[in-house]
């Protein structure tokens, strides 16, 4: 992905400075033990939130996570009330991002997840059937029912299809955007998977209907969703100062990236199956210990003690 800011990569280089000589010191101040973050109500940034959370727990940290829309949110960092966010999916957030970098109130941490999508989707069964690209949908209009099932109404994905609809690409002027919300939207789609009926409808990644369902993501979207099935990358943002001052915690939150597979399984626990966050990040990470030798590289406690060993021990490892 190209970036619009070439002061964003810039700034990307200082603070891994920072971070390899901040893991080199023996312990964050005292004032760093509360880091305050923030949480969309999105169930990725829920999870990945947990995870941050438990691990700074158990280095003697703690994490202060409060829910704010994206706005406030970035209104916050430039502020200086919120110190890291680990959601900034670019280039959704390009906005926000030159916004705070006209103010130089943030700084990019890492890039915590690679290879996220945001596109049309339909059941692989349907794929098989022809349907692999946005070109494909007019042909088999009966199937589908003239229908693409979307989100909540109001939500600027819908209001992209609509717009896509209106403009007469792909020949789908007579089509019809069938708001429904998540929740909703995803029964139907297991509904049509029970008896191999045809849908089309909005999809991303990460999110659990990528292991829950068998799904195909179409191509030929770019014009509305970006290349690469709406791909995006998600980025760990400080408020600018904090790396500085709070060099092993940051050097902690530089480590942290995550994988598609592994926020699918958190999102799970959490959405499917009704665990709270934190009982699902513990469990998460009791069944994958070997991500925290990376993630805990060089990274102490608040103490000053080898990381590694104390999260080990405060999760029964």
């Amino acid at each position: 992905m190209k970036l619009r800011s070439t002061g964003r990569l810039a700034g990307l280089a200082v603070v891994a400075g920072l971070l390899s000589a901040g893991a080199a010191q023996a312990a964050d101040p005292e004032s760093c033990k509360t880091v305050r973050m923030f949480d969309p109500g999105w169930t990725d940034i829920t999870s990945t939130n947990a995870i941050a959370g438990t691990l700074l727990g158990a280095l003697g940290y703690e994490a202060d996570i409060k829910t704010l829309s994206v706005p406030i949110g970035y209104q916050s960092i430039k502020n200086g009330e919120i110190d890291v966010f680990l959601g900034n999916w670019m280039p959704a957030q390009q906005k926000f991002i030159d916004d705070l970098n006209a103010a130089k109130a943030v700084e990019v941490v890492t890039r915590n997840l690679e290879g996220a999508k945001f596109t049309l989707a339909v059941p692989s069964y349907v794929a098989e059937g022809g349907v692999r690209d946005f070109k494909d949908l007019a042909a088999n209009a009966d199937k589908f029912g003239k229908e693409i099932y979307g989100i909540e109404p109001g939500a600027p994905a819908n209001q992209n299809i609509s717009k896509m609809i209106a403009s007469g690409d792909f020949g789908l002027t007579d089509w019809s955007v069938v708001e429904s919300g998540e929740q909703a939207m995803l029964a139907q789609v297991k509904r049509a998977d029970r008896g191999k009926d045809w849908i089309v409808f909005l999809a991303w990644a990460p999110h659990p209907m990528n292991t829950r369902f068998d799904i195909t993501y179409l191509s030929g979207g770019d014009a509305y969703f970006g290349p690469n099935f709406g791909g995006a990358e998600v980025y760990t943002l400080a408020r600018t100062g904090w790396p500085a001052a709070c060099p092993n915690a940051a050097a902690f939150f530089g480590k942290l990236v995550f994988d598609i597979d592994a926020e699918n399984q958190m999102m799970d626990m959490i959405l499917n199956e009704g665990t709270e966050a934190s009982v699902a990040a513990e469990t998460w990470l009791k069944a994958n210990p070997g991500k925290l030798d990376a993630w805990l590289d060089g990274v102490t406690t608040l103490a000053g003690e080898p990381a590694l060993p104390a999260v080990k021990a405060a999760l029964g490892l």
